[in-house]
């Protein structure tokens, strides 16, 4: 059961809530963190195959742990230990994503 003006996440057969936080997303913590993950799989699948990593992909993978942080602190009772340590896990992969941009050795394609 769900409380009255909580929207549902929008994956199919899914009746979780939509935390506050991922209201735009429109999904549930589980499917935003399993969308995050595989962005960012594909991401470092295609910086280890040596292409670049589009600038806008780039920026979404930075606002997917911005909202991971921002989550983080909201509603802490309302999260499983294993969403808590996916969240974390996924932040600590995108923080070494972006040191691999800083350092150089990460490929960044920008709009012309």
């Amino acid at each position: 059961m769900t409380l009255p003006g909580r929207e549902l996440c929008c994956k199919d057969a899914c009746s979780n809530s939509i935390p506050q936080n991922l209201a735009a997303e429109r999904l549930c913590l589980d499917h935003f963190l399993d969308e995050a993950f595989r962005r960012t799989e594909e991401s470092l699948e295609r910086c280890r195959a040596g292409q670049a990593i589009d600038s806008k992909r780039l920026e979404w993978l930075l606002a997917d742990a911005l909202t991971i942080v921002n989550g983080l602190d909201n509603q802490p009772g309302e999260r499983t230990q294993d969403q808590q340590d996916r969240m974390l896990e996924l932040l600590l992969i995108l923080a070494n994503l972006h040191e691999h941009v800083a350092a150089g050795s990460m490929r960044v394609m920008r709009p012309a």
